[in-house]
């Protein structure tokens, strides 16, 4: 833990000119330069405006049945998050036993989920369990009792993630060391890369590389394009993505069920958001794919909410936060604010 810390230190200072922020370009000041160059417009310009109608429209028109759920407010022991899991893949795919009911996120994507959730609030009696390194990016402060980072010390190389297994293993670990905390486990998977045999068939497409290394290393890139990418650009069919996205679920599936043999309380299994499959926000809107932010729309935001309940609930005890990397951190989130969030 302490080596973790220091390299986040070490990287934050080298990044943010020891927490001095470069001022943001006004606006009228970016117009002014890039007036004159076409490609300014036809490459930031314009998407930007478009991303920014599209957010506005969809967000004006969406009326889901249900209000966004308050995850934390819910009425949970432990609680198992599936990553971009819409709701109508699971409930073609899943073999948990449970009572399945959906909710509407309070997100499209991680970054909105993680600060719709946990902003400014403090859960001293919930212990986070994460694959997905993206809570590390967001001014989140020591909002839980203890995060354990699993893809700091999990994370596989040749798959670009976090594999189910080591997930699980870390879960359980951490139901033992707690009995008395919480537990939100977020597992990586059903969000690419896809690690099933399907994804063979749709080649190299990029894995959760971008977010790893914009909180492990100086630089952030991808190795290569999103599945989304080349589901809108024609490369890959919409059938064959499903159907590798339906594998990815349930290549985690049988991980889960392992971790819900251990639980003897009221559990939830869940997802952040969903995925888009070529559905329009609105009438006449673009055609989304993956998860733009900002978005409202039954693909990203309606997720699944399996309620597994065995009798037995937990006496929490809420103690002093234990997570000493959450402060250490905030610098590199100031710093990763900056550069902006990509789509993932």
């Amino acid at each position: 833990m302490r080596d973790r810390e220091t390299k986040y230190i070490v990287k934050a200072k080298k990044q943010s000119g020891f927490g001095k922020q470069k001022e943001k370009m006004p606006q009228l000041k970016k117009l002014s330069q890039n007036f004159y160059r076409p490609k300014w417009w036809s490459d930031t310009a314009i998407p930007y405006l478009r991303r920014e109608v599209d957010r506005r429209v969809s967000q004006a028109t969406y009326s889901p049945q249900k209000d966004p759920v308050n995850l934390m407010d819910e009425d949970w022991d432990n609680l198992l998050l599936l990553d971009a899991c819409r709701h109508d893949l699971f409930e073609e795919a899943n073999t948990l036993s449970g009572v399945l009911d959906y909710r509407i996120s309070r997100g499209s994507g991680t970054p909105e989920f993680l600060t719709e959730n946990f902003s400014e609030r403090t859960f001293n009696d919930t212990v986070y369990v994460t694959a997905n390194p993206m809570y590390r990016t967001r001014s989140l402060g020591e909002t839980f009792h203890e995060v354990i980072d699993v893809w700091s010390d999990e994370w596989n190389e040749n798959l670009q993630t976090v594999t189910p297994r080591a997930m699980a293993e870390a879960t359980v670990k951490a139901y033992k060391e707690y009995p008395k905390k919480r537990i939100l486990s977020h597992f990586m998977q059903p969000h690419y890369p896809f690690i099933g045999d399907s994804s063979e068939e749709i080649g190299n497409h990029s894995g959760f590389e971008y977010t790893y290394r914009k909180v492990t290393e100086e630089q952030a890139n991808r190795d290569n394009p999103t599945v989304w990418e080349l589901l809108e650009e024609g490369q890959v069919s919409e059938e064959l993505v499903w159907k590798a996205y339906k594998e990815n679920l349930q290549v985690a599936l049988p991980y889960v069920k392992k971790v819900l043999s251990h639980f003897e309380e009221r559990t939830i299994v869940t997802s952040d958001h969903g995925n888009a499959f070529g559905e329009r926000p609105y009438l006449f809107g673009r055609r989304m794919y993956g998860h733009p932010l900002g978005i409202r729309h039954d693909s990203v935001c309606k997720v699944p909410w399996l309620v597994i309940d065995k009798g037995s609930r937990k006496t929490l005890v809420a103690e002093e936060n234990g997570d000493k990397s959450a402060n250490q951190s905030d610098a590199v989130q100031r710093r990763l604010s900056n550069l902006g969030y990509v789509d993932v």
